[in-house]
């Protein structure tokens, strides 16, 4: 598990101390951000991709969201924004499940920040489908729908899925971003969340004077 989350000393630099630093980032192949030797293909032919890798039950997730959300809001109109959930076993296996399923129904967006909320704030596991029903279920979310869901052929294919994309990318750590198939960064390689930003800001615009 080492090499799957940042370290307590790296993140507490990267969320209090290197902020500052996000207005001015440079881009440095290798440093900054790691160019994939073998690029993987977008979702969205036609669209810069930009995909956010993580985990309900990673601290340093949940305190990228109030960074990361208001920017996915003003994202251009040729930026497609995924998130992908890791999955590298256990409760990241069943938590990437529920996010799979809640996107797979059209929820996820009036969900996900009170499933984090739940799991980073409130003390739930979320790890059994029963329990994340009932969860859910008091989100307004339909009980049986999400069990039926959540259970289904297509469901698990989304996981096998993500679970080779996250390969793919060659993804050790949670949040990490990458852009266009091509370029992964994350919170210690910029040195902070708002700089993480930057360093996606910066790569965007790479791929758009490409086309």
């Amino acid at each position: 598990m080492r090499n799957l989350i940042l370290s307590a000393a790296l993140v507490t630099a990267s969320l209090f101390g290197m902020t500052a630093q996000a207005a001015d980032v440079p881009l440095e192949a290798g440093k900054t951000y790691v160019e994939l030797a073998n690029p993987v293909p977008v979702s969205v032919p036609g669209k810069i991709e930009v995909v956010e890798l993580f985990w309900y039950g990673c601290p340093h997730c949940y305190a990228f969201e109030p960074t990361i959300n208001p920017w996915v809001e003003k994202l251009p109109k040729d930026v497609n924004f995924k998130r992908i959930p890791a999955m590298f076993g256990g409760p990241w296996d069943a938590h990437g499940q529920l996010f799979l399923t809640l996107e797979a129904m059209g929820v996820e967006h009036k969900v996900h920040n009170a499933v984090f909320e739940a799991i980073q704030k409130q003390g739930k596991r979320l790890t059994k489908p029963e329990d994340m029903a009932d969860f859910v279920a008091t989100q307004g979310v339909d009980k049986d729908k999400f069990l039926a869901t959540f259970n289904s052929f297509a469901i698990k294919g989304q996981i096998e899925a993500a679970k080779k994309l996250a390969v793919a990318y060659g993804v050790q750590g949670v949040p990490t971003m990458i852009v266009n198939g091509k370029y992964r960064f994350d919170l210690g390689t910029t040195g902070g969340p708002e700089a993480t930003l930057n360093v996606a800001d910066q790569l965007i615009a790479k791929e758009r004077a490409a086309k």
